[in-house]
C-alpha cells in the first residue's frame, strides 16, 4: 500500500488531506446544474476539469465552470485531455496555472490512440519530467504498467493514476493484479483512472488497496447521475474499509462458521 505522511485514514496528495477517496470529473452531463449536483452527491472534494474543453475563464461569454464549482469548496484538478504530444499537455498545464492564480495540482494525461485513448507513454514520461522541473504537482494518468509507474514516481509526479480499462469503457478493472502490483510498490497515492463503470468497480479499486478513485463517465451517463454519485461515493467509503479490515483468506472448500467443536450432543 502507498505511504500517506499524515492520518492513515485519509487521502494526502502534494501535502494536502482530503476526507474523500472518490475524484470526479465534470463532462458529459446535460447541464452545469446537473454537473454540481452530481458532484455534491459524491461527496468528491477533488474536481477534475478539461482546460482545453472547459471554460475557466478564457471565454469571457461563456458560462464558466468555476461558478457551479468554487474553488474554496473544491480542489480544482486541471487536466490535459485531448492533448496527444507532450508540447501541447505542458502548455495546458501552464495555461491552468494561469487561469487559476498560480495553482500546481495537474492531471497530466498524454493520449496515444483516438480509438483506445491509451496514454503514449514515451510523452507522458517526457512532459511529466518537464512539468516537474517546472513546480508543478502531477498526477499522471499512465497504462497499468508497474515498471512506467515507478518512473514517473521516479520523476517526481504526486500520484501514480493508472488505467482500469480504456477511458468511458466502463469495463471495470481488468488487470487487478497489475493495479496491485503497483500499490505495492509506491510510494506515493495510487488511484484507478479511467474504466469504472459501475459501485462494483470501484469497491474492487478500493479492496486492492488503491487510494483512491477517478471517474467521470460512470456518473455522469449513468440513468440517474445523482443517485450513481450516491452509489460511487457508498462503495469507495465500503471498499476502503473492507481493505483495511483485512478480508478472510479465500478457500477452495467450506468451513463451517459453527465449529463442530464443544457440541454438546
Amino acid at each position: 500500500m502507498s505511504t500517506e505522511s499524515h492520518n492513515p485514514d485519509r487521502l494526502t496528495i502534494a501535502g494536502k488531506e482530503y476526507g474523500s477517496r472518490l475524484l470526479v470529473g465534470t463532462g458529459k452531463y446535460k447541464d452545469l446544474s446537473e454537473t454540481a449536483g452530481a458532484i455534491a452527491a459524491s461527496g468528491a472534494e477533488i474536481v477534475t476539469v478539461a482546460v482545453r474543453r472547459t471554460n475557466l475563464g478564457q471565454t469571457a461569454d461563456e458560462p464558466n465552470i468555476l461558478d457551479v464549482l468554487s474553488p474554496d469548496r473544491y480542489t480544482i484538478l486541471p487536466n490535459t485531455a485531448g492533448c496527444y504530444d507532450a508540447a501541447a499537455a505542458v502548455r495546458t498545464c501552464r495555461l491552468a496555472r494561469e487561469l487559476l492564480d498560480g495553482h500546481k495540482l495537474v492531471k497530466l494525461e498524454v493520449l496515444g490512440d483516438e480509438k483506445t485513448l491509451f496514454p503514449d507513454v514515451m510523452a507522458t514520461l517526457e512532459a511529466a519530467e518537464e512539468l516537474v522541473e517546472d513546480g508543478f504537482d502531477v498526477m499522471v494518468y499512465t497504462n497499468d504498467d508497474p515498471v512506467v509507474a515507478r518512473e514517473l514516481e521516479a520523476i517526481g509526479c504526486v500520484a501514480i493514476m493508472p488505467l482500469a480499462a480504456p477511458i468511458g469503457s466502463g469495463l471495470g478493472i481488468r488487470n487487478p493484479l497489475n493495479i496491485l502490483t503497483i500499490v505495492e510498490n509506491a510510494a506515493v497515492p495510487v488511484l484507478v483512472d479511467a474504466g469504472v463503470g459501475t459501485a462494483s468497480d470501484a469497491a474492487e479499486a478500493m479492496e486492492l488497496g488503491c487510494d483512491g478513485v477517478l471517474m467521470n463517465t460512470a456518473i455522469a451517463a449513468a440513468d440517474h447521475p445523482l443517485l450513481m454519485a450516491s452509489a460511487m461515493r457508498k462503495a469507495v467509503e465500503a471498499g476502503r474499509e473492507a481493505f483495511l479490515a483485512g478480508r478472510m483468506p479465500a478457500k477452495r472448500f467450506a468451513s463451517a462458521s459453527s465449529p463442530i467443536e464443544g457440541l454438546f450432543f
